[in-house]
């Protein structure tokens, strides 16, 4: 019997980057939300021994390079079901390389979905100890609050879900072209004020949410990344302004990028920001539209 499971993306309301590390890491704090929108994974147990993965995106690859495939082979050697033969199916519906931790999403519902359809063979320290392994946004996604983390984003805390952002418009835009998350930490060097950010960001943010500030808060929202992705791709930058100039309290690059995102005081007013929007931009992007 099939098991699906719903894979949904996330935000950065905030991503401050501390320093490089000694291990070629970095140092971070960041503020996570989970979004609404999501791929969606099937799951089935198989008669022949190993991992069978499909995807109905055709420029996903769907040998080990994918986090799906790590995963699921971290998951059998952990619970030591080597010979057990799986199958994963995904159906793709957020855009490769948007900032919006996708694949991260994918390689933790992977070990989820995996536990749940093989008896729950492993417990959740040791699903979080793997999913620090396979990449730094895959622990946040094996919880569904809001939460700030830090170290390089393997250090999960989550938080009681903003009453302020209860109710308001997302909008996400892709432009259609991704940014390289490895090419961004390295351009940082560039930019040694955004490499070495002074921590305490996401606190002052989260306070302004909690106060119901969306004026202060909207002040408090930082990327470091943005730095060299909107010196090489400034149409980023006239996308943030757009939005503001239609209402939007909030807009930033999610992640290392390339998708915008914009929060509007509610779904009615981000919808109407969509028709002038693609007017001055053309419709080429993908652009969604959520209630948080």
């Amino acid at each position: 019997m099939a098991l699906i499971r719903s894979s949904p993306c996330k935000v950065n309301l905030l991503l401050n980057i501390l320093g490089r590390r000694p291990d070629g890491f970095h140092d971070l704090e960041t503020l996570f939300h989970p979004v609404p929108l999501c791929d969606e994974l099937t799951f089935e147990t198989a008669a022949e021994a190993g991992i069978r993965f499909t995807c109905d995106h055709p420029e996903l690859p769907t040998d080990r390079s994918n986090l799906v495939v790590r995963a699921a082979e971290r998951f059998l050697e952990e619970s030591r079901l080597s010979g057990q033969g799986v199958r994963i199916h995904l159906a793709k519906r957020i855009p490769l390389a948007a900032g919006l931790g996708g694949g991260s999403s994918n390689a933790a519902q992977t070990l989820t979905g995996l536990n749940d359809l093989l008896g729950c063979p492993l417990p959740p320290e040791a699903l979080d100890r793997i999913a620090a392994a396979l990449g730094s946004d895959v622990n946040f996604f094996l919880q569904d609050r809001p939460a700030r983390a830090t170290g390089r984003g393997e250090r999960v805390e989550p938080v009681e879900a903003f009453g302020s952002l209860k109710g308001c418009g997302l909008i996400l835009y892709h432009p259609g072209f991704g940014i390289s998350t490895a090419w961004a930490y390295r351009e940082l060097a560039r930019y040694p004020d955004a490499l070495n950010g002074r921590p305490g960001r996401v606190e002052r943010l989260e306070r302004a949410l909690r106060s119901g500030d969306l004026a202060e808060a909207g002040r408090q929202f930082y990327n470091s990344l943005e730095a060299p992705a909107l010196h090489k791709y400034p149409v980023l930058g006239l996308y943030q302004s757009f939005f503001r100039e239609h209402g939007a309290w909030a807009s930033l690059m999610s992640g290392s990028g390339s998708t915008t995102f914009a929060l509007f005081p509610d779904e009615t007013t981000a919808r109407s920001a969509v028709v002038p929007f693609e007017a001055r931009f053309g419709m080429a992007g993908w652009m969604q539209v959520v209630r948080l």
